[in-house]
């Protein structure tokens, strides 16, 4: 099994109520690659700049991360992304944007890259995202990621690339401005019906609700004593549920449960940082041992 995800590999300064981070490793690529690295050694295809710190490249590769994919342009400046977080950490306001690189991003896959079997297609624009699905000789397993700017923006393209999916992973707002609705029940069956297998509907703190042909599944958000900063945890997420959906053949309707669990008790630990500070020694031993606490949680069964 070979995991391929496509995104961006980014420059953040993110403020919240615990402070200031700036200039932090951040991207969609870079969180949901950092996730996998515990599961799978995962291809990375991206583009920075010439200002790219040579110890963030380093950090990436120490993560067993293949970066034969991210590709340093000549002259360029490194996709910039500066927000600020509501002390409640449930909303945010973007303070600056600066596409640089990403504004003529055309990724070619590596050769090395064309015979990925899993594929994650990150938060980038639809049809960027299927000329990079067009690359790959037999995907066995492709999700996509997409926000409220590309449904309002690229529409046709996003329903074609629909299409060509086994899930797709939005929030709960995205979902309502897809599809007309707030019931998020109703929201999973109308975005099924335009393609994809199964839906993941992110609702942050409130976790995560599966649709699928065998009805719904929904998994809390694991309870963390204090979040430093929410960035790039649905990256993350998805990350952990693909990671580990790549590291064993199976693709039933539990196993995909299962990844979801995996998938939220990654995300509850790169909250607990800024950026990728809390995650990048993370190691399958941590995630197992969370998972056994969040297992615990869950269980209303077996205990007294």
């Amino acid at each position: 099994m070979a995991l391929l995800v496509v995104g961006t590999v980014a420059m953040d300064t993110i403020e919240t109520a615990h402070g200031t981070a700036e200039r932090v490793l951040g991207g969609s690529a870079t969180f949901f690659a950092t996730a996998a690295s515990n599961f799978t050694r995962p291809r990375l295809v991206a583009v920075v700049g010439e200002d790219f710190p040579a110890e963030y490249r380093r950090f990436l590769e120490s993560r067993n991360i293949d970066t034969a994919g991210l590709y340093t342009q000549p002259g360029g400046k490194t996709f910039f992304w500066h927000g600020r977080y509501h002390p409640d950490m449930n909303g945010r306001d973007t303070i600056e944007v600066q596409l640089n690189v990403l504004e003529t991003f055309d990724p070619v896959l590596p050769a090395s890259y064309r015979d990925s079997t899993h594929v994650f297609l990150a938060n980038i624009n639809p049809s960027v995202q299927l000329k990079v699905l067009e690359q790959i000789e037999r995907p066995q397993f492709v999700m996509a990621d997409t926000m409220d700017f590309w449904i309002a923006t690229q529409h046709d393209a996003l329903l074609k690339l629909m299409t060509r999916l086994d899930g797709i992973s939005l929030n709960d707002s995205e979902a309502a401005m897809l599809t007309g609705t707030r019931n998020m029940v109703v929201a999973g069956e109308k975005i099924r019906k335009m393609g994809p297998r199964f839906v993941i509907i992110k609702r942050g703190e409130y976790g995560a609700m599966l649709s699928t042909h065998d009805g719904v599944f929904t998994i809390p958000a694991y309870p963390t004593e204090k979040v430093i900063d929410p960035t790039g945890a649905g990256d993350t997420f998805a990350g952990g549920l693909m990671g580990h959906l790549a590291s064993e053949p199976e693709h039933s309707i539990g196993r995909l449960r299962r990844s979801m669990a995996y998938g939220t008790v990654t995300a509850s630990l790169t909250v607990e940082g800024f950026g990728v500070e809390r995650i990048k020694d993370v190691t399958i031993r941590d995630i197992e041992d969370r998972l056994y606490r969040y297992r615990s949680m869950l269980d209303f069964w077996s205990h007294p």
